[in-house]
């Protein structure tokens, strides 16, 4: 009898309870990677699996195919709960799912046998989506553990834009633990917006990875509000000559959050382009970590790749650490990285006061200012005016406006 998709998932669950029991939890410095994220008192097995939702969270704007219409047709886009993705596409989720990110560690084991929420978004050979497609993944129980999953496969000359957040229905103090894979075809095009919301009583985890081939173009954009520990993963890998990412990450944070980024840009083929650039606010006694690594593989030549991490404190007691990275094996190469951390310069408060603003209004303008050296990065229109009105509504509830 033929194996289906939704025996392979379950083969999957299976063999990620089975390596819960070998897999140990890194240690707070005593793993590398792990020296400023205090989680020695987690306990993952605290946090109950939440029950799967009713996937009304997925909405797409366009002519994609949703939960009750017909099955997939070829030359149609498809966003589908994951579950309901292994019954109708099939081919795609056998072949993508997991492809990237493995039951690995003790955090992508627990997704991958615990995850009931998820989505699928395929885009078809030489199809063009023209509206954004929009996911929302909701942690809805305090004291659960939200195990949620997002496969984006794009095929030869596909186009889309994604925006895909996640958010808290209450305040309560709980654990979401995500993975994301999104797989980019030949010269297609995929403009990917991760957006985290979560209460600030919430633990964060992620594994995020993405590979792109031949001319194949990502735009990656992750944004951290929520959350009060965790540490995240993102690896890009440009796996085809061609291939470019830019990756552009945002974070701001109050209170006692803590946030942790480990970025990755692999280049594994030569003639290819990544830029990253991260921007953090940090207030009160708030803390974040970016550790960013750039990764030529052996005969990856004639590449270029930059990274930069950026921080901002706005209090004397708020604290970040940026460490950059790079690991070359072929010597035919530009790679370049940068990272700075400072306080709100007096001069500039001073300069806008001397022109009538008033002290909180001065703080803001410094702080809008180095936060408009990531929307630069985007061309005018729908992307940019997105991330425009996340980072301002962030900014009102960092601030206190």
């Amino acid at each position: 009898m033929t194996e289906t998709a939704t025996d392979i998932i379950a083969a999957r669950r299976t063999r990620a309870l089975d390596s819960l029991g070998v897999l140990v939890m890194p240690a707070f410095r005593g793993t590398p990677g792990w020296e400023f994220t205090p989680i020695d008192k987690l306990s993952l097995d605290d946090f109950e699996p939440a029950p799967g939702g009713e996937g009304d969270g997925l909405l797409s704007l366009g002519d994609a195919i949703v939960p009750g219409d017909a099955d997939p047709v070829a030359d149609a886009p498809v966003v589908l709960p994951l579950a309901m993705a292994a019954e109708r596409l099939p081919a795609v989720v056998e072949r993508h799912l997991g492809s990237l990110v493995g039951p690995d560690s003790p955090f992508s084991a627990r997704n991958d046998a615990h995850w009931t929420d998820g989505a699928l978004v395929y885009v078809p050979r030489n199809v063009v989506v023209e509206e954004p497609i929009v996911l929302t993944n909701v942690h809805e129980q305090a004291g659960s553990a939200l195990h949620w999953r997002t496969l984006v496969v794009l095929d030869e000359g596909a186009e889309a834009t994604i925006f895909d957040q996640t958010v808290s229905a209450s305040d309560g103090e709980g654990l979401v633990n995500g993975v994301v894979e999104l797989i980019v075809g030949e010269n297609a095009t995929l403009r990917y917006v991760g957006v985290q919301d979560l209460n600030e009583k919430t633990w964060v985890f992620g594994n995020e990875r993405a590979t792109i081939l031949r001319d194949g173009t990502l735009d990656w954009v992750t944004l951290g509000f929520g959350g009060a520990n965790g540490k995240v993963f993102l690896e890009t890998t440009l796996a085809e000559p061609g291939s470019s990412a830019r990756v552009t990450g945002g974070y701001a944070t109050r209170g006692r959050q803590h946030l942790d980024f480990d970025t990755r840009q692999e280049h594994a083929a030569p003639d290819t382009v990544s830029d990253l650039a991260f921007r953090g606010i940090l207030a009160d006694r708030s803390s974040a970590v970016w550790r960013g690594m750039i990764k030529v593989d052996p005969g990856a030549q004639r590449i270029d790749a930059f990274q930069e991490c950026r921080n901002l404190l706005v209090s004397k007691k708020a604290h970040a650490d940026a460490i950059p990275g790079l690991e070359i094996l072929a010597n035919d190469v530009r790679c370049t990285h940068a990272a700075a951390i400072a306080q709100i310069d007096p001069d500039q408060v001073f300069y806008l006061r001397s022109r009538g603003l008033d002290e909180d209004d001065a703080k803001r303008l410094v702080v809008e200012g180095f936060l408009g050296s990531l929307l630069e990065r985007f061309p005018e229109g729908p992307l940019r005016d997105a991330l425009a009105g996340a980072l301002d509504h962030r900014l009102a509830v960092l601030l206190g406006d």
